[in-house]
């Protein structure tokens, strides 16, 4: 079973509270009471001021409990009920509840009175309280005739309603024919005494059903006043209807109303006062008079009106305080004010109280010999007296008890005896009224019972309280002790807390307090034990709380809650959007940590809390989300100081969408020149809504704006209605002006153009002048249309201008342009650098020189020198192909450069040319050079060519580029071990002319690694390496033969084939004789060959095969020719080359085992079966 203390400092003060007192307690256990004697205790009673329905029985509770189970008489009116008398009335069997029959016509005005039960056994008597029993009233309203009210328009008006008095009173309403309730307001309002009053009246509140309803709550019937009929006159119109209504109207007065100072109407006094019950409902009302509506307000002199229990109702004109105490006794102002005034109204409060419990008796058991008290304390204003009864007597009138003695509100008992039990009652009354309380004295002598169920488990949170409880029962009251695992120590010291109730608490619950607790109580009549259990459990904890998300709208966020939990605890994640359930929507999707929203609104904003709940705990964490997007289109665009070249332009900004507007954006379309078209003017902070235009003339603007935050741009706004500017003269020139020449004898004037924006005005045209820098004064015009170059013909060759473009419009011309120099065309360079020199610096790189060109042949801006060289052939014999013409460029003051990349042992051609922005001039005299020799290139190839068990053959060829003449080879070798290891470094010169050589006296079956590399008279070229493995067997290098050829391996083959063919034929002979021979052995012992799967076993012969090694890089496998069998692709010899395992071994087609394989025997005969299957 598993149970949880309560938590909270609330539960143990109520716990503490129940055990204040020493003597027993007899407990609700259904069992216990059972077997225990007990007097009478009243369990349910009707209340004290009991109004019944006149159209119903009447029902009077009384219910009692006790051992034995108790008898009941009643009593009316101070006398005995004898319920025998009266058939209407009957006793529920078992019960002292009587009810009353009056369904047959009887009146129940003939059973009201007062009424009081009594409940009793042997022990004793109970009684309950004074029910006063009345009847439901609701009389109906008396006849009445109302006449019509007419008033003036401001004044004040009061419609009484004067319900009939009933019981309990009526709830009054007011509304009109069509069962409407009639509006209030600050003006006009109902009292809580029903009546409606008007602070002023006016024309709208004309109306002739003003109609005053009565609810009677316990006979659910309502009443109606007859309607009152209100007309509300201005003094001209008052005239005018006088003679219709002077017989039969009230007329309040023939002057116009005015504005007025508030005047109050409830209450009419300066000072009242109000008394009021302690826990009851305190109302008070201030109705004022005044034209304009006053206003009303509330205070309490030298206090405050208690916020939690006080309500303003009724526009500010009732004040309510619930649950009254007495610090809400005082003087309460109420202030009504307009404009001419105000006034205000005391009210002094007197709270006073009915009888209330301090203290109430509680039942006592005790022991014989025993002491014990009962206490009955209340208070009340005035002071409650108490008086004593006995078993319903007064005490004094009771027979005496020595045990017993009475001092005040106390009851002492002492020495008590068995038999003096008895049920005593205690009376607080006052003139509000009173209280009635039973509490019994048992007598009982009883040993000790625990009623705790055995073996619970409390679970309880490492570092909070734990509440372990021992519920005993006995007579004397038991003592109890607590053990832990076992009973060899008594628990004890400041980490426990022993309740009188029995109950251990522990007040921080660590791991060390797990385990077995056991509590023993113990009386002089016995002892009893009962064993509870405790397990402590490590707290739930948010690791890593959702964190404050901001996401744009219609994206989706994801809010991480990552939590731990005791293992042994199940938990459950919950989540909450602003402390309430997720929205019922699909887009929200929870997982075991966290929670998604998808295509997010602006309706998701806001917080998120992760709840993360076990059995005993939980722990929080909440995060905010805050939805952006980009901000609300700018409105309201208006255009306001226009100018010639300026206008202010105004807007109201979008919502910014929980992101701050940063700047905007304003941007004008030109509908004359480019229509739907947008251009960006300027941009203003995002803090202003107005920004000054800077415009251009002979435009037709209509503008826009656009709103920046951090997510982006706005939609544009509506445009602004068009502003249109009148045209100029250009205020600007065309830029990027240029002079250049594309021949030799001409000047090419080019400029950008201005657009159509630019050019303010209609008629755009360019004037465009030149002259010869020093040459010319007199500049040379032409105007020209809309283009955007002008070629000047006849120009001398590459000679400095003078440049100027101006804009001008049928306005007149732009301003004064700036002057740029240019250049007529340029003319290819007339000569060639002269006295080439070359000087080879190695075998790759030369050097060139030459002189510079005079600065008169270059005929226009010398861009430097190229050297254009090429390889004619090598110097070598064997390679003689020209090479790809190369050239390298120079800037112009350099007079020498180098020649990088060259072949070694070539010869070159080379020339040197000047060059503008024309072309090249002439070329310089060819000059040839020749490079030295180089180191070779790496051999050609580099292979084993032939493997025996001490000596290995190998072979090369010349490098492709020799660079030289070769001198010879370099040859190295040596061993490399099973770990990679290199040994010892051989090395040998090879003549030029050799292309293999054979090394002997080789370890077998050892790994070589071997280098190769050609060299000139300048050095060693690059290394080509290799590897090979001689062989540990010679027969592995013999020729290879296909076995499935020779004679001796067909004859085995057949003769195998003979030997299972007869034993299938005795199988088949002993099968027909009747001899057993299961399919399944048969299968067992040799398969079926046309079902069973060839397997690398029934291929193999034993030959030897290692395969511990991976080939090594560059090793070589010489071929040699095997013949393939015809029509199976199942045949012991395949087709390819021979192929050598790592050390050298040859691996043929005869060894077929796979590394599973090479654990068995190799000496295990092969299978008949397999055998046979391989040569069908």
């Amino acid at each position: 079973m598993m149970d949880r203390p309560k938590d909270g400092p609330l539960a143990l003060l109520l716990l503490l509270l129940g055990h204040m007192i020493s003597a027993l307690e007899v407990p609700l256990d259904p069992k216990l009471l059972e077997e225990l004697p007990q007097p009478p205790t009243i369990t349910h009673q009707s209340p004290k001021d009991y109004i019944v329905d006149p159209r119903e029985n009447i029902v009077i509770h009384c219910e009692a409990k006790g051992k034995p189970h108790p008898s009941f008489s009643w009593t009316r009116n101070g006398m005995h009920f004898d319920i025998d008398k009266d058939p209407k009335v009957l006793m529920r069997p078992g019960s002292g509840t009587l009810v009353m029959d009056i369904s047959g016509g009887e009146r129940s005005e003939a059973y009201e009175g007062i009424y009081q039960c009594s409940a009793h056994n042997e022990l004793g008597t109970a009684v309950s309280n004074s029910i006063v029993i009345r009847q439901s009233r609701s009389p109906l309203w008396s006849k009445e005739r109302i006449s019509p009210i007419i008033a003036q328009k401001g004044q004040s008006l009061i419609l009484h309603c004067r319900p009939p008095a009933g019981l309990p009173p009526p709830i009054i309403f007011w509304m009109d024919n069509n069962f409407q309730r009639l509006p209030q307001s600050w003006r006009v309002s109902q009292a809580l005494n029903g009546d409606l009053y008007f602070s002023n009246v006016q024309p709208e509140d004309s109306r002739s059903d003003y109609i005053c309803y009565a609810r009677f709550p316990h006979t659910q019937t309502i009443q109606q006043k007859q309607p009152i009929s209100v007309r509300v006159l201005d003094m001209d119109s008052l005239n005018d209807t006088l003679a219709d209504y002077l017989n039969d109207t009230d007329l309040f007065s023939d002057k116009p109303a005015e504005e007025r100072a508030p005047v109050f109407m409830v209450p009419s006094e300066s000072v009242s006062s109000k008394m009021v019950l302690r826990g009851e409902v305190l109302e008070m009302e201030c109705v004022a008079d005044g034209l304009p509506t006053p206003a009303v307000s509330w205070v309490k002199r030298n206090g405050e009106i208690p916020s939690g229990r006080a309500s303003f109702l009724n526009f500010n004109k009732t004040l309510r305080i619930m649950d009254v105490s007495e610090a809400d006794a005082g003087e309460y102002r109420c202030f009504a004010k307009n404009r001419h005034g105000s006034v205000h109204h005391s009210i002094r409060v007197t709270v006073n109280a009915a009888p209330y419990w301090i203290s109430a008796p509680r039942n006592l058991v005790l022991a014989p010999k025993e002491m014990g008290i009962i206490t009955c304390r209340a208070a009340g204003h005035p002071k409650p007296s108490i008086r004593w009864l006995v078993n319903g007597l007064p005490i004094e009138d009771a027979p005496k008890d020595p045990s017993r003695t009475v001092e005040e509100d106390t009851l002492i008992f002492s020495e008590v005896q068995t038999g003096s039990s008895a049920v005593y009652q205690c009376n607080a009354s006052n003139q509000y009224g009173y209280l009635l309380s039973n509490a019994f004295v048992n007598i009982l002598a009883e040993p000790p019972r625990v009623l705790t169920l055995p073996n619970i488990i409390y679970q309880v949170i490492r570092n909070k309280p734990a509440l372990l409880e021992c519920v005993v029962f006995g007579s004397p009251v038991p003592t109890i002790t607590w053990f832990k695992d076992s009973r060899s120590s008594m628990l004890e010291g400041n980490a426990y807390v022993f309740h009188e109730n029995g109950a251990l608490e522990i007040h921080m619950s660590q791991p060390s307090n797990n385990g077995k607790y056991t509590c023993v109580a113990r009386n002089n009549l016995g002892i009893s034990e009962n064993h509870v259990y405790l397990e402590v459990k490590e707290p739930t904890r948010i690791l890593r709380p959702p964190e404050y998300q901001v996401v744009q709208r219609n994206r989706d966020v994801v809010f991480e809650c990552k939590a731990k939990h005791d293992p042994s605890l199940v938990p459950t994640m919950t989540w909450l959007k602003d402390d309430r359930e997720l929205p019922d929507d699909e887009r929200f999707r929870v997982a075991s940590d966290r929670l998604t929203i998808t295509d997010v609104t602006e309706s998701d904003a806001g917080t998120y809390t992760c709840i993360m709940n076990t059995t005993l705990d939980q722990d929080s964490a909440s995060a905010q989300l805050t939805v952006v997007e980009q901000p609300g289109v700018p409105t309201d665009l208006e255009l306001t100081d226009p100018g010639a070249r300026s206008v202010q332009l105004t807007w109201t900004p979008g919502d910014e969408h929980n992101s701050p507007i940063k700047k905007f954006l304003i941007q004008y379309e030109d509908a004359r020149h480019q229509s739907g078209v947008w251009h960006n003017l300027t941009e203003v902070p995002g803090t202003k809504t107005t920004a000054h235009l800077k415009l251009s003339p002979y435009v037709h603007y209509s503008f826009r704006v656009l709103a920046l935050n951090d997510v982006g741009f706005s939609h544009p706004s509506m445009p602004s209605r068009q502003y249109r500017t009148n045209p100029a003269a250009p205020d600007e020139n065309p830029t990027e002006v240029k002079g250049h020449g594309t021949e030799h004898n001409n000047l090419v004037i080019t400029w950008k153009p201005l657009t159509p924006f630019q050019a303010n005005g209609p008629g755009l045209q360019y004037k465009v002048m030149w002259h010869q820098l020093d040459m010319e004064k007199d500049w040379t015009s032409v105007t020209v249309a809309n283009v955007s170059k002008f070629v000047v013909s006849g120009t001398p060759t590459f000679v400095p201008y003078e440049v100027m473009v101006q804009a001008l419009n049928d306005y007149g011309p732009g301003p004064k342009p700036s002057a740029v120099i240019g250049y007529s065309g340029e003319d290819f360079p007339s000569a060639a650098p002269g006295n080439v020199r070359i000087l080879v610096l190695n075998s790759t790189l030369a050097e060139v020189h030459w002189i510079p060109v005079s600065l008169e042949s270059v005929r226009g801006r010398l861009q430097g020198y190229k050297v254009h060289y090429s390889r004619e052939r090598s110097l070598h014999r064997h390679n003689s192909h020209h090479g790809k013409q190369r050239t390298e460029i120079f800037s112009p003051n350099k007079t020498s450069g180098m020649l990088p990349d060259l072949l070694p042992y070539s010869v070159y051609s080379l020339r040197v040319t000047a060059f503008n922005g024309r072309g090249e001039g002439p070329s310089s005299v060819l000059q040839r050079f020749e490079t030295p020799e180089g180191v070779p290139g790496t051999p050609s190839f580099f292979k084993v060519s032939a493997i025996d068990l001490d000596s290995l053959t190998l072979e090369w060829g010349p490098p492709h580029e020799r660079n030289g003449r070769l001198s010879g080879y370099t040859f190295k070798y040596q061993t490399v071990n099973s770990k990679n290891d290199l040994g010892l470094l051989e090395e040998l010169d090879l003549p030029s002319n050799q292309s293999s050589f054979t090394l002997h006296n080789l370890s077998h079956s050892t790994r070589y690694k071997f280098y190769i590399s050609a060299r000139t008279q300048r050095g060693s070229g690059p290394t080509l390496t290799e590897e090979a493995v001689t062989v540990l067997d010679r027969a592995m290098v013999s020729p290879q033969v296909d076995i499935a050829t020779q004679g001796w391996f067909i004859g085995l083959m057949s003769a195998i084939a003979l030997l299972i063919l007869i034993l299938l034929i005795i199988c088949f002979i002993k099968r027909n004789k009747g001899g057993k021979y299961p399919v399944k052995e048969k299968e067992d012992a040799h398969g079926d060959p046309e079902i069973q799967p060839m397997k690398e076993d029934d291929l193999t012969f034993g030959e030897y095969s290692d395969e511990d090694h991976k080939p090594l890089k560059g090793s070589r496998t010489p071929s040699s020719g095997t013949v393939k069998r015809d029509g199976s692709d199942d045949s012991l010899v395949d087709s390819g080359d021979t192929q050598f395992n790592e050390d050298g071994s040859f691996i043929g087609q005869y060894s077929g085992r796979s590394d599973r394989d090479a654990t068995h025997d190799s000496s295990e005969p092969p299978s008949p079966v397999n055998a046979m299957n391989s040569i069908v």
